[in-house]
């Protein structure tokens, strides 16, 4: 499973939350998730060893883990 690089698709998105460990970002573009390759609306990027997810609304979601981080893609 391929890795996601923000910084590579930046231009497509908007940052929403950063705190250092973890950030939360908007897709502003059909920006293909790595995992699926459908577009994602919300990407969460965490390189803590455990994290805890608030609710879910019952959307859909995708992990890709690479060196640094997992990413979390909300559909």
């Amino acid at each position: 499973m391929p890795g996601f690089d923000v910084h590579e698709h930046r231009h497509a998105l908007k940052q929403l939350r950063d705190t250092g460990d973890t950030s939360l970002w908007e897709s502003r573009k059909d920006v293909a998730c790595p995992a699926c390759e459908e577009p994602f609306d919300r990407l969460f990027t965490t390189g803590r060893t455990a994290t805890r997810f608030p609710e879910n609304d019952g959307a859909r979601f995708c992990l890709v883990r690479d060196d640094d981080a997992i990413h979390v893609f909300r559909h």
